[in-house]
């Protein structure tokens, strides 16, 4: 769908542009990590050694401190699947090499979780063999898009979501690399992964019903949005978390992205928690026992849906 400018009561098409060169891509991406993922800049250029020859356009540290390696191409490239599969193989196998790049550029006391790692894949388009290839491999990768027009206006969309489904290796694309890279991809996320029933497990069937209306409500919002179970909490994100859901036996916490010193005044059951320690990565923090708590956060969880660009 063409991007429109209004004027006059009319519309008027925007016309699209490119990067003369995909450095631009990335250096603009790069800058702007915290906005548009909500990621801390571990290093750019990052060399594999000469071993394996290769180079990490960007990697990154998640605001759930889960490593983050982004790939970019400014056409569309089959290679850029291709090498992102690689990276994520090696970074598991080097896990060491990427935690010393992280203390170097953020501090000696940072902490990695490595029960996840994403993989963000950017490009203008994606052949369609090329999503389907990465949908049966069940790989952990996240595809998307941008559009840069002539009014200096950029769009970012997810087009296709990481998962976890496998496929016998008789229906998976033949590439060798592809194949290889993602099967061991797959069974480490499937073995360092967490499930929103491990959260629910043993809480009151009170609590499992309220949890899961906070669930069908966020995940309404957007069809991009994205439900990702940690240690601790259950994250709800789309480019970045929106919202943070630890499940307790009588409440749910949840850790919204709101800045409290924002809100003229604070439900009852909310606290500013910026500098108090807790789990999930919100500052605003909602307290939910029954129903009609749940009532007073969607007010919340649309604003902070809102300001992340949904």
């Amino acid at each position: 769908m063409p991007l429109f400018s209004i004027a006059d009561g009319s519309l008027t098409p925007i016309q699209q542009t490119n990067f003369d060169r995909e450095k631009q891509l990335q250096a603009l991406v790069e800058s702007s990590l915290q906005p548009i993922f909500n990621c801390r800049l571990v290093a750019s250029e990052f060399s594999t050694g000469s071993q394996h020859g290769g180079r990490i356009d960007t990697l990154g540290l998640s605001e759930d401190n889960n490593p983050v390696i982004i790939e970019y191409k400014k056409v569309e490239s089959s290679e850029l699947i291709n090498q992102s599969l690689f990276y994520l193989s090696w970074i598991h196998d080097h896990r060491g090499d990427f935690h010393i790049a992280a203390q170097q550029a953020l501090g000696n006391d940072i902490a990695i979780d490595w029960s996840d790692v994403r993989v963000i894949c950017i490009a203008p388009n994606y052949r369609k063999y090329d999503l389907h290839a990465v949908q049966v491999m069940g790989a952990n990768l996240e595809l998307w898009t941008y559009r840069l027009f002539k009014n200096d206006i950029i769009y970012f969309e997810e087009v296709f979501q990481k998962t976890l489904s496998t496929t016998p290796d008789s229906q998976i694309t033949k590439d060798p690399v592809m194949v290889a890279a993602g099967k061991k991809a797959a069974l480490t996320r499937q073995l360092g992964s967490y499930s929103y029933e491990e959260h629910i497990s043993g809480k009151p069937d009170n609590m499992i019903e309220l949890a899961q209306s906070v669930r069908d409500f966020v995940m309404a919002l957007d069809p991009a949005m994205e439900e990702t179970p940690k240690k601790f909490y259950v994250a709800y994100r789309i480019s970045q978390n929106i919202v943070c859901m630890e499940i307790q036996k009588q409440r749910l916490l949840l850790y919204v992205k709101l800045d409290p010193t924002t809100i003229d005044e604070l439900p009852s059951i909310g606290r500013d928690v910026r500098n108090i320690g807790h789990y999930g990565t919100g500052d605003l923090e909602l307290s939910v026992r029954h129903s009609d708590d749940f009532e007073v956060t969607k007010h919340y969880i649309e604003l902070a849906y809102q300001n992340i660009g949904g």
